[in-house]
């Protein structure tokens, strides 16, 4: 605390110590992008973990694998974004972890159509999710970090492919796939609103 002379014998203080300034609206939207697609990297390879814990040697192992290796660089590039841009991860890891595992495994179990199922309800929130993204970050004028928009352009296509192969592995033939897809739809939405903020 540093002492002033405001003149006429008043004093007042000034804290050396005060906080940062406030981020810019840019700033809190990019934050909000890095960590909500961090979280969601990090389910996503969760997932695909608790399905490949089920299904490995089945015949549609080898396929869940790449996409699972695809994931992992997804949560890995996030994870590097994380630290260059020093923005705080969601809180709710462990919770994402353990339900992310459990949402693979728990539709595996149900066959390989409910496992591919899983991927298309997914997928098909997260492509919607980067798109909404891309939007944004053509609306504030984020060109100069073509870095992040690059980023999301990649993975929401990659996810988009993985979209695909759910279909044309028979996500329809599932048991109950319109309730099924919807429940995870809704799961997933739920998480990214939540993983923005907490």
């Amino acid at each position: 605390m540093k002492m002033l002379n405001a003149g006429r014998g008043s004093v007042r203080f000034l804290s050396l110590n005060s906080a940062a300034p406030l981020r810019t609206k840019k700033g809190r939207i990019m934050d909000s992008i890095i960590r909500v697609d961090h979280a969601g990297e990090f389910g996503a390879d969760r997932i695909y973990a608790g399905q490949m814990a089920i299904l490995r040697n089945s015949p549609s192992g080898p396929m869940i694998e790449h996409m699972w290796k695809q994931e992992q660089v997804h949560r890995q590039k996030f994870e590097e974004l994380i630290r260059k841009y020093g923005v705080r991860p969601t809180a709710l890891l462990p919770v994402w972890n353990v339900a992310g595992f459990l949402l693979g495994a728990s539709t595996a179990l149900l066959g390989e159509k409910a496992a591919m199922a899983c991927t298309v309800a997914v997928e098909d929130v997260i492509v919607e999710h980067y798109n909404d993204q891309l939007r944004t970050l053509m609306e504030i004028g984020n060109e100069d970090d073509k870095e992040i928009l690059d980023t999301i352009k990649k993975f929401r296509d990659d996810e988009l492919d993985h979209y695909d192969t759910g279909l044309k592995h028979g996500a329809k033939q599932a048991p109950f796939y319109e309730a099924l897809t919807n429940v995870i739809k809704l799961s997933c939405k739920t998480a990214i609103t939540i993983s923005k903020v907490i």
